[in-house]
């Protein structure tokens, strides 16, 4: 090869390296916080990045564990995340208490359509039907999110005279077991299978899901900060669709996708994060209301309602603005939120 043709080829290389570390270089960045520890659920996130869902769509998701919605949305509100996954009753209730705050998240996709917020109790309490929560002694921690919609529920249900006792959250289903309480408050993938690690039987256990029982809360949803809806709206419906396409897979196999989760934490078990991962898309995920209403979808009337409910029950400083929390213009298109089997 002659002294200029080499010349070419080198600088046609040099082009090309540089057009591949321009397109890598184009991946957007986004901070993902979790509401909860790398159990069952959370594969509904790490399975899409693990199929690289998200690196097709070019972005750069980075997923971490958490330890709470409240701190999900404080953290997402503070910038430290670009986006996240948490209750809507605790983003509700940050809005109305820091109305002045100056990046309050927005809700874009419902995941949960129904709050998995349950009461349960042993079977040999006695206690069978809300009625007979009256006068008893109720335990969760004081952060948990069926404790602090519980007085929703209460109004719903009549019950009245009851009397909280607060823990940690490792000892709350340790304590109903040993009758340090009447009954419990949480999530019902939660704390049922935990319930279960304890010796109880699932037979023996009453559960009264929330949704079953008048509170027609939504559960978590999908949250980002204005700044990233502002800036990179493409990003974030790149997001959603990559997300909505791993989700899809996740309802359809849950034992395949509890391997994303195992990847991230290789001390959990299998068996029971996937049990816990199928009683969360059976009872909040691929619920008769989220069929009815549409995978991601918040119904109006449905959302004014809980915003009035939580501000009554959460006593917040301000009312909530249901048109200031949620925001649905970037939802992928009903086609491809079209992910829930009949049952």
């Amino acid at each position: 090869m002659t002294k200029r043709p080499f010349l070419k080829a080198m600088l046609a290389a040099a082009a090309s390296l540089g057009f591949a570390s321009g397109a890598m270089a184009q991946s957007t960045p986004i901070k993902f916080q979790l509401d909860w520890r790398f159990e069952g659920p959370a594969a509904l996130f790490l399975h899409p990045a693990a199929a690289g869902y998200f690196k097709d769509a070019k972005l750069d998701v980075t997923i971490d564990a958490g330890n709470g919605s409240g701190a999900a949305v404080t953290r997402v509100a503070s910038g430290t995340y670009d986006m996240g996954f948490a209750d809507l009753a605790a983003l509700m209730e940050f809005h109305a208490n820091n109305p002045d705050a100056p990046n309050k998240p927005v809700a874009i996709m419902v995941v949960y359509n129904n709050t998995p917020a349950s009461v349960m109790a042993l079977k040999k309490s006695g206690i069978k039907t809300p009625a007979d929560l009256s006068g008893k002694k109720l335990g969760a921690p004081v952060f948990d999110a069926g404790r602090r919609a519980f007085p929703i529920f209460a109004k719903a249900n009549g019950v009245t005279n009851f009397n909280w006792t607060a823990m940690d959250p490792p000892l709350r289903e340790t304590m109903l077991v040993r009758g340090d309480v009447d009954a419990i408050t949480g999530f019902t993938f939660t704390s049922l299978l935990n319930i279960e690690a304890r010796g109880v039987k699932a037979q023996d256990v009453v559960v009264m899901p929330y949704p079953d029982f008048g509170v027609k809360l939504y559960g978590n949803v999908i949250i980002a900060t204005p700044k990233i809806l502002r800036e990179n709206p493409v990003a974030v419906k790149a997001f959603l669709a990559a997300f909505t396409k791993g989700a899809k897979e996740v309802i359809a196999n849950p034992a395949k996708a509890i391997e994303s989760v195992k990847a991230r934490d290789g001390i959990i078990n299998t068996e029971l994060e996937t049990r816990r991962l199928k009683l969360a898309i059976d009872t909040v995920i691929n619920s008769p209301d989220a069929r009815a209403e549409g995978f991601g979808q918040a119904n109006a009337p449905r959302l004014a309602l809980m915003a009035s409910q939580v501000s009554d029950a959460f006593n917040t400083k301000s009312r909530i603005n249901p048109d200031a929390v949620w925001n649905n213009s970037f939802l992928p298109t009903a086609q491809e939120l079209n992910i829930l089997p009949r049952k």
